[in-house]
């Protein structure tokens, strides 16, 4: 582990608002991982509330995120203990104003991915409320090795009120600044054409998935272009697309197929190469942020500030 000990507790309250974790193992290894650090981890019981194929019934699923505003002053961040599906059954029924009223007054550092990407996008359509895409409970915290990349970075997000990125990138240099968007590329398809997405102009979107073949890939950014959405951005950042794989009948085709034919029809930068996403190397990225994009043409740095972080008290000990 990359953390130290001596710092004030930090506590993390779980919540499960989509699928059921089937594997229990990484679940309770993530819970030992973060506590081994020092951290609190609450609402455990979550982990193994089942029905179905969901971590529970709908309502116990809405009851996850509709308490959240209430949470203690102590509990400063908030993380799913797994994505996959269910985040939009709840939405038509979720009253994000009392966690919106709670986010100006003492935020919670909510962080998420996948699945959870589309209660990120209302929570930002909504009263641009800042979250977090980075790791969560089983899939990362509870993997068998923890990634120190990823555990440097989620920390780093969550306890610098800036810091800076930065990747090896093809595509055009480019100079340019907005908000930082984005998440999962298939939740984003799904919420486009409904009140949960937001309406960004001049940001730098930022996108990743996982399971997706490249075609997938090209068709739902293809769905993003042809609903006016990657005109109103200034750059477009392709994150990681894990088992992204290619067969014989595509005879060439590939992610970098799709980068070229997006680089034809965008009059925007298309960036690639950023560790983001579902792979056990990821960065944690404030959406909602603002972010300032500069490339050469080789190397790519993208500085976010405007996020909120953990009390500096709190912070010690988490980096290296």
């Amino acid at each position: 582990m990359v953390c130290q000990q001596g710092f004030v507790m930090v506590s993390v309250h779980l919540i499960a608002p989509s699928g059921y974790c089937i594997n229990q193992d990484a679940a309770w290894r993530g819970v030992r991982r973060l506590e081994d650090a020092g951290i609190t981890v609450k609402n455990q019981q979550v982990i193994t509330r089942r029905m179905q194929r969901f971590a529970g019934c709908d309502d116990e699923r809405l009851g996850d995120l509709q308490t959240l505003s209430a949470l203690s002053e102590n509990t400063p961040i908030v993380m799913p203990v797994r994505g996959g599906y269910g985040m939009t059954r709840l939405l038509e029924r979720f009253d994000p104003q009392p966690l919106i009223a709670r986010q100006r007054e003492n935020p919670l550092l909510i962080c998420g991915h996948s699945d959870f990407t589309a209660l990120q996008m209302l929570l930002l359509a909504r009263s641009n409320t800042v979250t977090f895409s980075g790791p969560m409970l089983a899939g990362n915290f509870g993997a068998p090795e923890m990634n120190d990349f990823t555990w440097r970075h989620f920390w780093q997000a969550l306890t610098e009120p800036q810091f800076t990125l930065a990747w090896r990138s093809d595509g055009a240099p480019c100079e340019t600044a907005g908000t930082v968007w984005g998440g999962n590329l298939a939740m984003l398809a799904s919420i486009t054409g409904t009140p949960w997405m937001p309406v960004i102009e001049g940001g730098i979107l930022v996108v990743e998935d996982i399971n997706e073949h490249p075609f997938r890939v090209e068709r739902m950014l293809l769905q993003l272009h042809a609903a006016g959405i990657l005109a109103r951005q200034k750059a477009l950042i392709l994150g990681s697309f894990t088992a992204a794989a290619v067969n014989d009948y595509d005879d060439g085709y590939n992610l970098e197929s799709v980068a070229a034919l997006l680089r034809e029809r965008l009059a925007i930068p298309v960036l690639t190469g950023l560790a983001f996403g579902h792979e056990q190397e990821t960065v944690t990225l404030p959406l909602g942020a603002h972010g300032e994009l500069r490339h050469d043409g080789e190397r790519a740095q993208l500085r976010l500030s405007g996020h909120p972080v953990l009390p500096v008290a709190a912070a010690k000990g988490f980096m290296r």
